[in-house]
């Protein structure tokens, strides 16, 4: 639904419904003010009658006389849509004069009668039409006898309708009138304050294709703000996205065009015999295995951002992740006859279960290969009130000032022919990913480099369940 609909339906909707039960009130109201303007004319035409009549005898024996002609009522007819008729009786129904299938009355007077008179006013139905119906209770007295009279005169209700309907009709032409008001303001209203919109979708529109500079829109309302400044915010991102995204496909087919192309020459060379078929094979296999690791770790690029993408991240204990991966390459610990020390402490994390292990397999992997043969090696894992800190010790050479800064970059290894330059690439993006940090730094000792500290920091997930048990307790292994 269109804004100018929306506006229109919510205005004008509720403005109809309330005109149409005032509408309603109204043509009441207006009837009641009608039957009391002429009732005042029935009841003088009931007391014109009532003037006409004489009486024999008195009280149970009194005899009533009428002689009233029907012209008589023709000055209180208001015009031919109205008719009357009269009926004149004594208190037990008797009819003296007049129509004598109008009915009589049998009601009471009201205890505050609405005018100085013993009358009282009802509706009625004669003569297949509605009557409004004045009744008066008429003393008659004269020198030969006194009595009571009820004088009854019904008028037809044509006029009182039409006049109550011309009152209706004139209001709610008035209304008509404002509501129409209405609806034009609100378009005229909707149409200016759309402008804007209209105006920035047109620039939108007219933009070229893969133009994400920010939008200029000095000239919109306050209320449009935030959506531009948003709009704004995700073109931005997205341009971001997108650069990253060009520079590593870039990057990554200029990688995988190396060992391709180098696996091509080994295999040609092999086929010329211009090797051994062993070093060939050798050859082929290290080159194979080089290009492997690097689409592993494309993959696993590609994973990180599709697992950041989603928010139901289940809660998962850090140390035992931490233990697992250290079990599974205790074998390269073993191989190097490393002094390998784990400690770690319950830390739980709001992340997938591969992110973490694949974090961990990273850094530990690297600290494997970079430790010196019969060097010591150490992971600690410890916890303070709102976040955690995993550190990966080696006692490798540590690494230059101007490479760190270039370490987290993609294939920026700092040895290109044990490395494909993507692991700490990926592991700079997972911490990312669960607004960590992480940090080298040369462990140094009277001025010489004793090794690389590796640390990732992390927010803590609070303890629930089986890890709030263990929140006291650690785990060492040598």
């Amino acid at each position: 639904m269109s804004l100018r609909r929306f506006l229109l339906l919510g205005i004008l909707l509720p403005v109809l419904l309330l005109i149409a039960a005032n509408g309603v009130s109204l043509y009441r109201q207006a009837l009641e003010a009608v039957n009391t303007a002429y009732d005042r004319t029935l009841l003088a035409s009931a007391k014109v009658i009532g003037e006409q009549l004489d009486v024999e005898g008195y009280d149970g024996q009194a005899r009533l006389r009428a002689t009233v002609p029907y012209s008589a009522l023709e000055a209180f007819e208001a015009d031919t849509r109205s008719r009357l008729f009269y009926r004149v009786s004594d208190l037990q129904g008797v009819l003296v004069s007049g129509f004598d299938d109008l009915p009589f009355w049998r009601g009471e007077l009201p205890a505050k009668p609405p005018y100085a008179a013993l009358v009282d006013f009802y509706d009625e139905r004669f003569r297949e039409n509605d009557v409004r119906v004045a009744v008066l209770l008429q003393p008659v007295a004269s020198s030969r006898g006194r009595g009571m009279a009820v004088v009854q005169v019904a008028e037809t209700l044509e006029l009182r309708r039409t006049l109550a309907r011309q009152i209706l009709v004139d209001t709610l032409w008035r209304q008509a009138l404002l509501v129409a008001v209405i609806a034009l303001v609100v378009l005229v209203v909707v149409q200016r304050a759309t402008r804007p919109v209209r105006r920035l979708s047109a620039v939108l529109q007219a933009r070229p294709e893969g133009d994400l500079t920010p939008i200029a829109a000095g000239d919109a309302p306050r209320e449009l703000l935030p959506l531009v400044d948003a709009t704004n915010d995700v073109m931005a991102r997205l341009a971001q996205l997108l650069e990253n995204q060009k520079r590593f496909v870039r990057d990554a087919a200029h990688q995988l065009r190396t060992p391709l192309a180098v696996l091509k020459t080994q295999v040609q060379s092999a086929l010329r015999g211009d090797v051994e078929p062993r070093q060939a094979l050798q050859e082929v296999g290290g080159t194979v295995q080089r290009a492997t690791l690097l689409a592993n770790q494309m993959l696993s690029l590609a994973k990180v951002e599709q697992l950041r993408q989603q928010a139901d991240a289940p809660v998962t204990d850090l140390a035992e992740v931490v233990r697992s991966v250290a079990l599974e390459l205790s074998p390269l610990v073993a191989e190097r006859d490393l002094d390998f020390g784990l400690d770690t402490v319950p830390a739980p994390v709001r992340s997938h279960e591969w992110m973490l292990r694949e974090l961990t397999r990273n850094l530990l992997h690297n600290a494997i290969r970079h430790s010196r043969a019969g060097g010591p090696l150490a992971v600690r894992l410890v916890t303070d009130a709102r976040s955690l800190a995993l550190t990966f010790s080696d006692s490798g050479p540590g690494i230059a000032d101007e490479l760190r800064s270039r370490l987290f970059q993609p294939f920026a290894a700092g040895d290109l022919r044990s490395g494909s330059g993507l692991g700490l690439v990926i592991c700079a993006e997972i911490v990312r990913a669960l607004d960590g940090s992480i940090e080298l730094e040369n462990r140094l000792m009277q001025g010489q480099t004793q090794g690389l500290d590796a640390t990732v920091r992390l927010p803590l997930e609070t303890m629930v369940g089986p890890l709030a048990t263990m929140e006291a307790d650690g785990t060492t292994a040598h």
